[in-house]
């Protein structure tokens, strides 16, 4: 008989009672994540009947730690980010600043200390990837513009979470908790000497990740993928995960998150990445799972009873504090209204880096426990109730065009890039192709006709993009080609074809309606991801549909160039 098996017992219940709280979320139309976090509190010290092993539990969280973060390296595109930097590198950090500051001054109305006021804002002001990410897929809008700025915006607050992670440890004593070696600071502490040898550390670990790291794991990865044994490469893939975030600790002095993040972005330069993130997956689902359900058992549920104003402040400021502030910083920057919705509800929830923030504040002394408790609730309920502010986007904003001229003018007033520049030559602005979309798909297209000659215009929603294009002198003109003020400045009236290459396809309809109404004998050609849907629009348009991405460039190009023969007499009457 075994007479010690608390780690058996801990992972059984925890994956249990996950699995049963996750479906009953589920069940609901919440986020499984919400299941598992009533899980752990279920099973935590704080409810009665069984409680699990809180030590032993915190142990398997920093593995689950290890495999989240791994994970959002893996998925990290410095491209991507590149892409949406205009929008997202500046608001995320004014963003962060902004529900920092109102954590801080609700901790010190609280009588917190500054430190637990810094952690505490950090906590609330950085939205969970996970829920973000299933979000956008459930609406089919994450390869969308507003898709990949919300996204590119939380790989922002991500990448400052990590440094804030290296960083509280040293900061740590002067905040009022404990150093990093668990001792509270003097007052002649030297606390640019450790932040110093910390920042120095984290320097030295980060240069040989890039220099040593992404030759060697990738080279190593691929060894193991030639002895063909799919066991061998799963436990490779978990091996590096884990033993460089450990190894990184240990050598380095760095955190365990920060080692597997690293972990996964030099992996992600490997060909096998995207084989790496299968084989793990069903792993890192499992610890991820142990993770937030340990988060739960350390929640105190009487804090919705004992403080429940202070719950809802923690709401208020999650769901409607950092949002307000998101959405003013999205208009400022002359984006849509629907960017701006679409990029509010996105951040209008917190999750995974939040606990981990909370749960390092802990175990420096700095957060007290009521805050990791109110971070939870706060947590609960708005993944809870983020799907609703999603679904309210829309009728949200056909009531502000509707009703308020400021809406309708604060998108498209003094935009110079909403109008195409006096300098385009009439030329260029007759039996032109109207392209809307610049995205991987839209790109090829754009070469390839460029290079035989036909003019184009480009209608595109990302900004920086439609800046690019034209200081190439190509015509390009920035805004949601759905909005007929956007089709009339792409002289769609004069356009042979108009060729819709974005991905969102939710739009589509109306682009199409709005050519035809302002250009009735105008031809057009779409893309979208299925053969159900293609087969619709071509049933409601009468348009040519492709299906694919490079063999769909290469199909278009060819039937784009057939309809530019065949409409050519008629333009030239134009």
């Amino acid at each position: 008989m075994h007479h010690n098996i608390s780690l058996i017992t801990t992972i059984a219940a925890a994956l249990g009672f996950g699995l049963i709280f996750g479906m009953i979320a589920v069940r609901f139309k919440l986020p499984a994540l919400v299941g598992y976090l009533a899980a752990g509190i279920v099973i935590g010290p704080a409810t009665p009947g069984f409680v699990a092993d809180v030590a032993l539990a915190g142990q398997l969280a920093e593995i689950g730690v290890m495999l989240l973060m791994f994970g959002v390296g893996l998925h990290f595109s410095l491209d991507d980010l590149m892409e949406v930097r205009g929008i997202a590198v500046p608001g995320a950090v004014l963003q962060i600043g902004a529900a920092t500051g109102m954590g801080i001054g609700m901790a010190y109305f609280w009588g917190w200390s500054l430190g637990a006021g810094l952690v505490f804002g950090l906590a609330l002001s950085v939205a969970s990837t996970v829920v973000l990410l299933r979000a956008l897929e459930d609406l089919g809008i994450l390869d969308s513009i507003n898709g990949r700025i919300a996204v590119g915006w939380l790989v922002v607050e991500d990448l400052v979470t990590v440094l804030m992670l290296v960083m509280l440890p040293a900061l740590a004593g002067a905040l009022g908790g404990t150093g990093p070696d668990g001792v509270a600071a003097g007052a002649d502490a030297n606390i640019w000497k450790t932040l110093g040898l910390t920042l120095g550390q984290v320097a030295a670990f980060i240069v040989f990740m890039l220099v040593v790291g992404r030759k060697l794991f990738p080279w190593f990865l691929w060894r193991v993928a030639r002895t063909g044994s799919r066991e061998l490469f799963t436990l490779a893939v978990v091996a590096t995960a884990v033993g460089i975030a450990y190894g990184s600790s240990e050598l380095f002095g760095v955190s365990f998150a920060l080692g597997a993040f690293f972990a996964g972005m030099v992996l992600r330069e490997s060909p096998l990445s995207h084989r790496a993130a299968e084989e793990s997956l069903p792993l890192r689902d499992a610890f991820s799972v142990l993770f937030f359900v340990s988060v739960g058992m350390l929640a105190d549920p009487m804090v919705l009873v004992e403080s429940p104003l202070r719950v809802l402040a923690v709401v208020a400021v999650v769901m409607f504090g950092k949002s307000l502030v998101a959405f003013a910083l999205v208009i400022a920057l002359r984006y849509p209204l629907n960017t701006a919705l679409t990029v509010s509800a996105s951040l209008a929830q917190i999750g995974e880096f939040s606990f981990i923030l909370a749960a390092l504040g802990m175990s420096l002394g700095l957060l007290p426990k009521e805050g990791q408790s109110l971070i939870l609730a706060g947590a609960i309920i708005s993944i809870a109730l983020n799907p609703l502010l999603f679904k309210a986007i829309e009728p949200l904003q056909r009531a502000l065009r509707a009703r308020s001229d400021a809406a309708r003018k604060v998108e498209r007033s003094t935009d110079p890039l909403a109008e195409l520049p006096m300098s385009v030559p009439q030329e260029r602005l007759s039996g032109q192709v109207v392209l809307v979309g610049y995205g991987r798909v839209g790109r090829m297209i754009a070469d390839a006709l460029t290079a035989q000659g036909v003019h184009i215009v480009v209608a595109e929603q990302n900004r920086e993009l439609v800046d690019q294009l034209r200081r190439r002198d190509i015509a390009a003109v920035a805004g949601n080609a759905a909005e007929p003020a956007v089709l009339i400045q792409a002289h769609i009236a004069r356009a042979a074809l108009l060729v819709i290459a974005t991905p969102d396809t939710f739009h589509v309809r109306a682009m199409i309606e709005t050519a035809r109404a302002l250009n009735p004998g105008i031809r057009t050609l779409v893309r979208t991801h299925n053969e159900e849907e293609a087969e619709l629009l071509r049933k409601e348009t009468g348009s040519q549909v492709f299906v694919g991405e490079r063999e769909l460039a290469r199909s278009m190009v060819e039937r784009i160039s057939v309809d530019l023969a065949a409409v050519k007499p008629v333009n030239g009457g134009h």
